[in-house]
């Protein structure tokens, strides 16, 4: 499985919108809250390995 890299855009009620910057792409997914990191914010880098989300250093 690939390791992806996103970005947080936007955070509305229970879930984050992410675009990812690995790829050339501005399509936006929406994720649950539950699934990342407490402390995230707009602006926050994740990274996505092994169907789980941490936050990208």
């Amino acid at each position: 499985m690939e390791t992806q890299y996103y970005k947080i855009t936007n955070i509305n009620g229970d879930y984050a919108f992410l675009v990812r910057t690995d790829i050339d792409s501005t399509d936006e997914i929406m994720v649950a809250l539950a699934l990342l990191p407490y402390d995230i914010d707009i602006g926050t880098t994740l990274k996505w390995e092994n169907f789980a989300y941490t936050i990208s250093e």
